[in-house]
């Protein structure tokens, strides 16, 4: 496509990163980058901890696996996310129950995690949507008092805020892409966060293929050894190397995407007035990070005309994302028409527009004066 969807935001300064790191000699996990971007992100989230891993779905895995889930528990998330939400929990041997979103930020409804609420909740999975956190505290009082625990997928949160905390914090755990998707990138990768000392205790040992090495390099054991069940979920020190170019550049990766946002926001309000379209709502607890940017239309075959009308003037525009609770695997787990409705309605008429640091105005007029001619008589 002569424009399109994203581009990751990629230079010289990062290739420069990628041969520091190569010529050091040592790119084995936890190397001296990884070390490095782990205490950046740390910083820049203000968590105490932090694991680097090759993708946002280990991040989320190892979420699971610290949790230690048991036959019957369940974790409820929303059907409107990317498979790795639910596949996380299936692999640590739970439960998926899925809830809808709202139709405003097309995050995780609270009224709707109360109502699949059971005795057997063990976690609740809010996702950051497009840069947008959920409702936090309204799916905290959802919860009823009880304390079970909120692990946040930020996969698209990074560099976004909830009531001034980043993105991914709010909850005992959160996870973190990098991949080649994410404003920013470092191919693929991810990163695990908490601020809880005994989930940070076990993820680390799982990490570490289920031994106490991490305890040893501390000196705190005389010796390491396997402990429990555990795998590998560590990445190249390439990804730690590249991830330091990357967050160098991140306050002008915002604020350029934001300038994009924030046009779109202004130039498309008129098709909004006229009922040919809704757009995007940034509720005023949360900061962007301005990590998509979509348009709800009229209908399903309208959107998908869209589709193709922007195809053939060399635009790529996509949907996102298809229903989970209404996929192969989500109907064997019990999954029917009309128990997620928001998530149904708006998943067939999301269209994403593109948004990347690089896209020039010129280009998103063209985006813009296409989307105007789509709707022409």
């Amino acid at each position: 496509m002569r424009i399109p969807l994203y581009r990751p935001p990629y230079d010289e300064r990062d290739e420069h990163a990628l041969l520091t790191a190569l010529r050091g000699g040592r790119i084995v996990g936890d190397g001296e980058h990884t070390q490095r971007a782990s205490e950046r992100l740390a910083a820049l989230l203000n968590v105490p901890h932090v694991l680097l891993t090759p993708s946002c779905t280990h991040a989320l895995e190892l979420a699971m696996l610290a949790l230690q889930l048991q036959p019957g528990d369940e974790v409820i998330l929303p059907s409107f996310t990317f498979v790795s939400s639910a596949n996380c929990v299936l692999r640590a041997g739970g439960r998926v129950v899925f809830a809808d979103v709202v139709a405003d930020t097309l995050t995780l409804d609270p009224a709707d995690v109360a109502r699949k609420l059971s005795p057997r909740t063990r976690a609740v999975m809010p996702v950051v949507y497009a840069g947008v956190s959920p409702n936090l505290e309204a799916i905290a009082r959802a919860l009823d008092g009880r304390p079970i625990p909120i692990v946040e997928d930020a996969a698209q949160g990074l560099g976004a805020s909830y009531r001034g905390r980043a993105a991914g914090t709010t909850g005992v755990m959160g996870c973190y892409s990098f991949h080649e998707t994410k404003n920013l990138s470092t191919g693929e990768g991810g990163a695990f966060v908490t601020t809880n000392a005994e989930f940070m205790a076990r993820a680390e040992i799982i990490r570490e293929k289920g031994t106490n090495r991490k305890q040893f390099l501390l000196g705190q054991v005389d010796k390491y050894t396997w402990v429990q069940v555990g795998s590998s979920f560590l990445p190249p020190d390439l990804t730690g190397a590249l991830l330091l170019s990357q967050l160098d550049k991140l306050p002008s990766i915002q604020q350029s995407r934001q300038t994009i946002y924030h046009r779109y926001l202004d130039e498309l309000q008129p098709l909004q007035q006229h009922g040919l379209l809704t757009l995007p709502v940034l509720p005023p607890e949360v900061q962007s990070n301005y990590h998509i940017f979509h348009v709800l239309l009229a209908d399903e075959p309208t959107r998908n005309r869209a589709i193709k009308f922007f195809s053939a003037r060399g635009i790529a525009t996509a949907f996102h994302y298809l229903p989970l609770h209404l996929s192969p695997v989500g109907r064997a787990l019990g999954g029917k028409p009309g128990d997620c409705p928001v998530t149904e309605s708006c998943s067939s008429r999301l269209l994403r527009l593109p948004i990347f640091p690089s896209l020039t105005a010129d280009a998103q007029t063209e985006v813009i004066a296409a989307l105007r001619d789509f709707f022409s008589p």
